[in-house]
């Protein structure tokens, strides 16, 4: 197999993984069912965070022109976005910290940094699509590194700790109290110390 092979190889498996999360993204915020959107939307993320990491590991792609061609309109996803705000309702906001370089807490909501996800890998496959594959790699690279890698990954985290939470968490109510009597039985009496 040739290197000429294994590239279109590559391209075409980026771009099926952006069309199938694009495609899934839609689909969960059309379906309306918040119980299922959680596990499901952790899941296509994940999926398409490896096509974001087979990107940073490459070479760095270079657009065959200085300034990105015009592909048209960016796809109008105000309803997408409205559908998974209120279907993420008690989880859509979340705090996570986008540089641990430069740590500084960010306030967010998933709803809005799906649609910032969606709009940066749709921009790319429009690219694809008109047959300009090295820009469409450029792009999901650039945008990748610079964007939607880092809101997907702290999208995923707070997927994942929702699902945490679901999974493994017992009644605070119930906790606090069961750790206020633990402290009590605890402490020692100050008259009983030698």
């Amino acid at each position: 197999m040739t290197d000429h092979t294994e590239q279109i190889r590559f391209e075409e498996q980026i771009a099926d993984s952006v069309t199938s999360f694009l495609l899934a993204l839609r689909a969960i915020a059309r379906e309306g069912n918040g119980a299922e959107a959680v596990s499901l939307l952790l899941l296509e993320i994940s999926q398409v965070l490896l096509a974001g990491a087979r990107l940073g590991a490459q070479t760095d792609f270079a657009p065959r022109e200085e300034f990105q061609p015009d592909v048209g309109p960016e796809a109008d996803i105000d309803d997408l976005r409205l559908r998974l705000a209120d279907m993420l309702e008690g989880v859509d906001s979340y705090t996570f910290v986008f540089d641990p370089y430069v740590p500084e807490v960010v306030e967010s909501r998933l709803s809005d940094d799906l649609a910032s996800i969606a709009i940066d890998l749709e921009n790319g496959l429009r690219h694809f699509r008109a047959g300009d594959v090295d820009e469409a790699l450029w792009w999901w690279q650039f945008s990748y590194v610079n964007s939607w890698g880092n809101l997907a990954g702290a999208a995923l985290n707070a997927l994942l700790t929702v699902v945490a939470h679901d999974r493994f968490d017992t009644d605070f109510v119930a906790n606090a109290a069961a750790v206020a009597v633990a402290d009590e039985m605890l402490e020692i009496d100050p008259g009983t110390q030698p």
